[in-house]
């Protein structure tokens, strides 16, 4: 597997990867989530000037997972980690975030999950990520969360994560 920086002409690829890696969500009675529209390209773009766009590769060449993230409050924030469901269990979810990990100049890495979803916060703190209590929300994360709100996600309980990184 090779991790690798996403190019601006495979952002569509992104958008379909999402599709699919949301069909699992309507499994557990999440369907609002897994017939959400991905982001259009033109919105990852983003990610591309003032973020993080991290691929891992299949063995084919193909996009198999991605990672999106971009600095909030001195952190670098991952706003989404998407594995395709034909590469799921192989660990690169993991992959991409020891990367960032590895890579990143901040002091932390953050994000906001779903509470009780198994591949969600659950897999993040075997990542590492510790949830975040109240006070320790930073202004960023609770604009963030609100956004989240805002697009009904809160319909499900969900929080925020850190992990602490050495810098």
């Amino acid at each position: 597997m090779r991790i690798r920086t996403v190019t601006e002409d495979e952002l569509p690829l992104l958008s379909e990867l999402e599709r699919a890696a949301g069909a699992p969500f309507a499994a557990i009675g999440m369907t609002e989530i897994a017939d959400d529209e991905p982001p259009a390209p033109e919105e990852l773009a983003h990610y591309l000037e003032r973020g993080v766009a991290l691929a891992a590769e299949a063995p084919d060449g193909t996009i198999a997972a991605y990672l999106l993230a971009e600095p909030v409050d001195g952190a670098l924030h991952i706003e989404q980690v998407s594995v395709h469901p034909d590469h799921a269990r192989q660990g690169l979810g993991r992959a991409l975030i020891e990367h960032l990990a590895d890579t990143a100049d901040a002091p932390a890495l953050t994000l906001t999950t779903f509470a009780e979803v198994p591949w969600n916060a659950p897999y993040y703190a075997r990542c590492g990520f510790r949830p975040l209590a109240d006070d320790e929300v930073t202004p960023g994360l609770r604009a963030i969360r609100r956004q989240e709100a805002e697009h009904g996600l809160d319909r499900w309980p969900r929080l925020c994560m850190r992990r602490d990184l050495r810098t």
